[in-house]
Order: structure tokens, then C-alpha cells, then sequence
């Protein structure tokens, strides 16, 4: 959202120019552009990923941009990740926190511990403690990279030995270190050497502790950096002998608590998580299909679909999981289909139609989303991107004018942008995906034979979609649709009000144009487009993307641009002598090639056609002891090496490539995990370099629109809603038992529920209500049966780890109530 009351910049101007980053623990995922001359900066940009790893801290940086120097941190606001619910889906204002290069923590250390006695040869007991350091995982990558070491000390009340040191493992924020180290707790009394631990109790054993440090070993002149560090109590010791677990690292305690939280200023965030915990297909079956059927059963609001909208607080949730349900298996044309016809049967004035906030709008809302997103990206983003770029002053509102501006000239520029984007929709027609051409023409369908008396509403059902509810929108928020990455600066943004509201205008083919506009200047703008072309243009257009069975499936001959950015890659080695070292390159992906080049608009250096895109799969890093590495592999085993800037955009980067090559003909099924290096595989040992892959291809994301989405996934968050709704299932039912027996004035309760058959629409609850329960038991035997067998300080599940404690804390909860 945006900051407020940051610290004064210390320089004359006092102001600052900030941009704020969002990260998974430490590394950077998305970062906001750059308000230049504020202290409250207002950023209004979404972002959103699946997250492709395990973290801590969902984290929000403030820096202020420093054009000589390194840019400077402001502060940060940290979410831990079992803390994120108590903030999903709602506007929260967080106080920004001091950034200490000690409290920035990630990753866990691997650690055995084996405290012995020892009796010497006077027979006298001395305890020995070996520490062996296994492994660490996840550690942060410091300026690009992590090259860590372990220190261990035992410490105690009246002692602190030297801190014993690992070897520095290069290159890498998984280190295997595998090293021991032994030291003497307590010594036998003959032990003479000067020393102010000569007799030590037995007792002072317990307060004693082991330390654990990892550092990153710097070549600056400013030393090593501090990674993390583990303090662990001798005591637990005494129960056991031996003792192995994982652990989280934890941030070092250096007295910094005294700054005051409120000085840096605050940021408003809304962030929305959810977490799905998804069985195998067949736990699915009951629900899925009773979903499914939904198109067939008469009438539709007996349908389990049509109930899910029912009983869901807001038509959109029900429709997001929905849609991409039905697209998944083929089925959404004849489900919105059967319920764009129920909703046009209940409308009764035709200019109404499809106007309100129903399931079917929203449902074609989101269709139109995820299907037209391509569509999008070749009629409108050329054009947004100039205006975005050019900044013509197009204000037309005499009162808003700057000093300097013409009202007649700003008319003008308008004018022109209102034409160009116009003439590229309305011409756009060939190009609109399949899936909204058939849905428009049953919409069409429906709404004629309806109202048969009037021969507009046939252009109207369809428009208030694609004009409305699609292109007007776009313009208005380019930024939701993809199409720019930020949020448009206040002046083009107004500029592109002033385009969507003509456009949709244009667009409704509503008789008196002008009297749609509460403002009279956007009346008179409007003027410039009341000819019979424009609603020609408009008329032919609508005819075209609603008329069944016109399109011919040849590509679309203009390549798209699918996605763009920096990457490093590694040399392909195909001059003789060339060294293979690691560039970074501008990288782009159209529905017809893969290129890179020196940097953005020079000569393509490389190109692969699609159909010689034969697989594309994550690389192990220790190929190169590089993290978010994927390749690209080519006819002949020849492979492009890439290192993506952080874990979202690798696994983006992973999903479009192969969506765009999932249908080539000559796919591999096996790769390498690993490089070909010094002459052999490091996967599988071959020494050939043409030796077939050891290792299955991921099966990734089918190129067709209905296949790229987890099926199972859906109906996982649909039997999430349902369970959620469970109250206002029950209270359907109760109204289905109360029509079916009383049919006098219905009770207010129950007024708010469409139910047309309600013997038909009972039946269809009592299937639902039993397929949630199983599933709701399914969960919780799941979470019973994982509750016994994982360990705390396994792998998994590191000591440390509050999600986990949380859990636990709840489980016991749940046994002991059932108790």
C-alpha cells in the first residue's frame, strides 16, 4: 500500500526516494518502483506468487535509493509465517522496525552432540563433549554470494575456551562440513596447571553451554559477516549421552532493544496467504464429480456449483476455484452456459441484464482473466506502453488544467489514443480466444431469446463483458492485468480513467451517449464519437467474437512476448576454444523463440525456435555451487545454463518455457539433474556426454488453457469454503424443508437463498454435507497420524520451528478435548 512519517532525509531537501521489497526470510522476490521526493510514498501494487520453498519471515524492506553509494535501509517490517493469519485479507498498518545485521537470520544447522565420562588412570571422572557440525541448510546469500564457516565454543560461567573453526565452504548456502570437535568440560583434581578452572563441580556442567556461530568468510577489509548462531544448555545432556537434531538458527542478542520502534514510521500492508493441504486425486472423486455435473442438472441452482455461490460470503471466492475447476476438465461452457441462462430467465427488463455482482458474472469475470490474458497483451500493451512512456498532457477537464496546458491540445491527444485503442479492439476480433467466443455465443443466445421484441440486447449481454468488465478495466488498471508491472504515476493514470471511460462508453451502445456523463466536459469529448462508424465498428466487432465455430486455429501470425528480463547464463562453449564463464544477458520469450542479448533492444546473440525447446528442468546446485539455476535442453543434449535473481522468478521462468514447448513432438523424457563437467555427468557418473538422462522430466504445465491448473488443488479449496460455510448449508437446508412444506411468505431468514426445486436442491446438500465430512475426517486423521510420526528436530522440523510448536500445542489440545 504505501508508507507514511519515514525519518527526514539529514540533507537540505529533507525528502527521500523510496522503494520497498518484499522477501522470503532474506531473499528478494518483488520489488515496488521508486517514489521519488516523499516521506509517505503511496505504491498501490500487488504482487503475487506461489511460494516455491520453505521460509520463516514473509519481510518488507524500505531502502531509500542512494545514486552514488549502496542504497540504505530505512527499516523493515518481519511477518513470521504462523503469524501471517492473523493478517490475511485485511489493510494492517505495521511500525517499521530497525534492520541489524545481526537479527537478519535464515537457514538451520545439523548438529550431534555426545557428552562422555572419562576415567583416568587415579580413577578419577572427567566429562568430555564432542560436537560434530553436519550441515546447514538454507543460509542467506550475502552480495551475491555465501561462503561459510562454523566456529563452536563451550562457554560457561567461569570459563569461555577458544572458539575451534570449520574449513570455509565455497560457494555455496548449503554447506556439508562434517567436522568434530572435542573439549574438556570438567578435569580431574591431579590436573595442575595453572588454571582458574582446576576442581570443577559436576553441577557446573549445567550451566554450561555450547556455541555455535556461522559466519560468511568475507575477502572486504570490513570482516566476516555474522549468519546466525545456536546456544544450547549442557543440561539436556545429562538425560541422555548422545543427542542429533536440526535447528533453526537464531539472530544474536546485542542489547539493540533501546531504539525506539516508533521513529522510522509505518507501513500499510495487505497480504493475503493461504496454505492447501491436498490429497491425491481419488480422495477427491465424490466431490469432484458431483462439481462436474453441475452443467446437467436441472435446475441449475440445484447444483453444487450453483450452491457453493449461494452459501460463499462473496460471489468471487466461489468463482475463482470454480472456474478454474470446470476449465481444468473442459466443462465451463456449458456451466456458465446453464447458469447465464437461469440468471437471463430471472431478469426482467433487458437493460438490466448481467449487471449485478451474480455468480455468472463473476465467473466470466475470471474466464475471461485466464483465458484472455494473451489477448491483452497483443491488442492493448503496445499501446499503454507508450502513453506510459510519452506522457502527452491529455487532462480535459477545464479545472484541472496545469499552467501552460491547451485545453484543445490535451482534446486532441486524447482523442487520438481514444481512436488508435479503439481501432485495435474493434479489429481484434480473429484473435479472441475460443473459450470467450463460445461463451459470448450462448450469452447471445440466451439474451435473444429472452427478449425477442428487443435487437439490441443480443450486442448488450455480450458487450457488458468485453467491453465492460475486460478491456475497460485493463485500461483503467494495467497493472492488475499484467500489463504493466507498476502502478501508472497520478498523470497517466488520469489519462487512462479518461480512456476507459470513453471506451466503455463507446462500447455499451446505449441510445443517448452524452447523457451517460455526469460531467459535461466528458459530454462534449464525446461528441467527436457519436457517428454511425464507431457503433458499426462496435456492432461487427461483438457479431464476430460471438458467432460459433468462425475461427480458424492458425497461430496468430505476430509473435507475443510472453516475458523479459536479466538472467546470467553460462557459456554454451560452441567457439572451439572459448572459456565457459558466466554472462548476464536480456532475455526474451515469445510463442516463437527464446533469444538473449547483450542488454534490451541489441541484436539477438542466440535464438531458439520453440520446437527446439525439448525440456526445461531445475539444475542442482552443485553443479556450480549456484542457487535458482534451471536449463534449457536443445536437440543434440545441447543445454543452456540460466541463474534466475531469486526462487519465484526461476520457477516463472520454468513454467512458461514449458508451458510454450509442452506440445512439441519430440520431448524428452529424461534428463540430467546435474552438468556434464571434467568429462563426466555429476549426476549419474557417465562419461559420455550424449548418455540419455537418469532422471524422469517433471511433467510441468500443459500448453492448453483448461490443463494448467491442479485440479485436485481446486476442489481442495472448495472443500475449504464448503467446510467453512457448513452454518449457512445447514440453514439452506432448513429453508429447502421449509418451502417444500409451507409455501406461504417466506421467513426473512431464508429469503436470501435461490432455491427454484427445493426437493432437488436438498438432495444436492445432503451429497455435499457428506463429502466435506469425509474429507473433513480424511484431515484430521492425516494431521493425527503426522502429529505421531514426526520428530521435533528432524529435518523438517527444526527445534526452533513455532509453526511447529503451534501445532503441537493444538493437537494436544484436540486429544485432550476428546479425552
Amino acid at each position: 500500500g504505501e508508507a507514511k512519517n519515514l525519518p527526514t532525509y539529514p540533507g537540505p531537501n529533507k525528502m527521500r526516494d523510496c522503494y520497498c521489497t518484499v522477501n522470503l526470510d532474506q531473499e528478494e522476490v518483488f520489488r515496488t518502483k521508486i517514489v521519488e521526493k516523499s516521506l509517505c510514498p503511496f505504491y498501490g501494487e500487488d504482487f503475487y506468487c506461489e511460494i516455491p520453498r520453505t521460509f520463516r519471515h514473509l519481510s518488507f524492506y524500505i531502502f531509500d535509493r542512494d545514486v552514488f553509494r549502496r542504497d540504505s535501509i530505512i527499516g523493515k517490517v518481519a511477518i513470521q509465517k504462523e503469524d501471517l493469519q492473523k493478517y490475511h485479507n485485511r489493510d494492517t498498518w505495521f511500525q517499521l522496525q530497525h534492520v541489524d545485521a545481526d537479527s537478519e537470520v535464515q537457514g538451520k544447522v545439523h548438529l550431534e552432540l555426545r557428552l562422555s565420562e572419562v576415567i583416568t588412570d587415579t580413577g578419577v571422572v572427567c566429562h568430555k563433549l564432542a560436537t560434530r557440525v553436519l550441515e546447514c541448510q538454507g543460509l542467506p546469500i550475502v552480495n551475491g554470494q555465501c561462503d561459510p564457516y562454523a566456529t563452536v565454543t563451550l562457554a560457561g560461567p567461569s570459563r569461555q575456551s577458544e572458539a575451534k573453526k570449520t574449513k570455509v565452504k565455497k560457494k555455496t548456502n548449503n554447506p556439508h562440513f562434517d567436522e568434530v570437535f572435542y573439549f574438556e568440560v570438567t578435569r580431574p583434581s591431579s590436573y595442575n596447571k595453572k588454571s582458574h578452572f582446576d576442581i570443577e563441580d559436576v553441577d557446573e556442567v549445567d550451566k554450561m553451554e555450547i556455541r555455535v556461530d556461522l559466519w560468511n568468510a568475507s575477502n572486504l577489509k570490513f570482516g566476516d559477516e555474522f549468519l546466525g548462531e545456536l546456544r544450547l544448555p549442557l543440561k539436556f545432556l545429562r538425560q541422555s549421552s548422545s543427542y542429533e537434531a536440526w535447528y533453526f538458527l537464531q539472530p544474536r542478542d546485542n542489547g539493540n532493544k533501546s531504539l525506539k520502534p516508533d521513529d522510522l514510521g509505518s507501513l500499510r500492508l495487505n497480504v493475503v496467504y493461504t496454505e492447501d493441504h491436498v490429497f491425491s486425486s481419488d480422495y477427491y472423486s465424490p466431490l469432484r464429480d458431483l462439481l462436474l455435473k453441475s452443467a446437467d442438472v436441472e435446475p441449475v441452482s440445484a447444483s453444487a456449483a450453483h450452491i457453493l455461490g449461494e452459501v460463499c460470503r462473496e460471489k468471487q471466492e466461489a468463482a475463482i476455484p470454480l472456474v478454474r475447476l470446470f476449465l481444468h476438465y473442459g466443462r465451463i461452457v456449458p456451466f456458465i452456459s446453464a447458469i447465464a441462462n437461469a440468471e437471463v430467465k430471472r431478469t426482467q427488463d433487458p437493460n438490466t441484464i448481467f449487471r449485478g455482482n451474480s455468480l455468472t458474472s463473476k465467473c466470466i469475470d475470471e474466464t475471461m482473466k485466464l483465458a484472455g490474458m494473451h489477448y491483452l497483451q497483443v491488442t492493448l500493451k503496445p499501446i499503454i506502453d507508450e502513453i506510459c512512456q510519452v506522457h502527452k498532457p491529455c487532462e480535459i477537464d477545464p479545472v484541472k488544467l496545469k499552467d501552460g496546458e491547451n485545453l484543445e491540445n490535451n482534446r486532441e491527444n486524447l482523442r487520438q489514443y481514444v481512436d488508435r485503442i479503439f481501432t485495435v479492439i474493434t479489429k481484434s476480433g480473429v484473435s479472441c480466444p475460443t473459450v470467450m467466443c463460445d461463451i459470448f455465443f450462448s450469452l447471445r443466445e440466451s439474451a435473444a431469446k429472452r427478449f425477442q421484441g428487443d435487437l439490441d440486447v443480443r450486442y448488450t449481454a455480450v458487450s457488458s463483458f468485453i467491453f465492460l468488465r475486460f478491456f475497460a478495466p485493463a485500461i483503467l488498471s494495467p497493472n492488475l492485468f499484467q500489463l504493466t508491472p507498476h502502478h501508472p504515476d497520478p498523470q497517466t493514470s488520469r489519462t487512462l480513467t479518461l480512456i476507459s471511460k470513453t471506451i466503455q462508453t463507446l462500447g455499451s451502445l446505449s441510445k443517448s451517449k452524452s447523457a451517460n456523463f455526469k460531467e459535461s466536459y466528458m459530454a462534449t469529448f464525446y461528441d467527436y464519437f457519436n457517428e454511425q462508424k464507431y457503433a458499426d465498428a462496435v456492432k461487427n466487432f461483438l457479431d464476430l467474437i460471438s458467432s460459433s465455430g468462425r475461427r480458424d486455429h492458425k497461430s496468430i501470425e505476430q509473435p507475443i512476448l510472453l516475458k523479459e528480463g536479466f538472467m546470467i547464463k553460462r557459456a554454451q562453449g560452441r567457439k572451439r576454444f572459448g572459456m565457459k564463464n558466466f554472462k548476464k544477458r536480456w532475455f526474451r520469450l515469445t510463442n516463437h523463440e527464446f533469444t538473449y542479448q547483450k542488454s534490451k533492444g541489441d541484436h539477438p546473440l542466440c535464438s531458439i525456435p520453440i520446437e527446439n525447446i525439448l525440456a526445461v528442468e531445475r539444475l542442482e546446485e552443485e553443479s556450480f555451487k549456484m542457487k535458482n539455476m534451471f536449463q534449457v535442453i536443445q536437440p543434440e543434449r545441447r543445454v543452456l545454463y540460466i541463474q534466475a535473481n531469486n526462487c519465484v522468478e526461476a520457477k516463472d521462468w520454468i513454467d512458461i518455457l514449458t508451458k510454450v514447448s509442452q506440445c512439441n513432438k519430440k520431448r524428452l523424457t529424461v534428463y540430467h539433474p546435474s552438468a556434464y563437467l571434467n568429462g563426466h555427468w555429476l549426476c549419474c557418473k557417465a562419461t559420455a556426454d550424449n548418455t540419455p538422462g537418469c532422471t524422469p522430466c517433471t511433467g510441468g504445465l500443459p500448453a492448453n488453457i483448461q490443463l494448467d491448473i491442479d485440479g485436485d488443488r481446486e476442489t481442495e479449496r472448495i472443500y475449504s469454503l464448503f467446510n467453512l460455510y457448513m452454518p449457512k448449508l445447514e440453514k439452506m437446508q432448513e429453508a429447502c424443508g421449509s418451502k417444500s412444506v409451507y409455501d406461504g411468505p417466506e421467513e426473512e431468514e431464508y429469503s436470501t437463498f435461490i432455491i427454484d426445486d427445493p426437493k432437488e436442491t436438498y438432495k444436492t446438500l445432503k451429497l455435499i454435507i457428506e463429502g466435506v465430512g469425509t474429507l473433513e475426517q480424511e484431515h484430521a486423521q492425516y494431521k493425527r497420524d503426522k502429529f505421531k510420526k514426526t520428530k521435533y528436530g528432524s529435518q523438517e522440523h527444526p527445534i526452533g520451528d513455532k509453526s511447529f510448536q503451534t501445532y503441537i500445542r493444538q493437537q494436544s489440545e484436540i486429544s485432550a478435548h476428546s479425552i
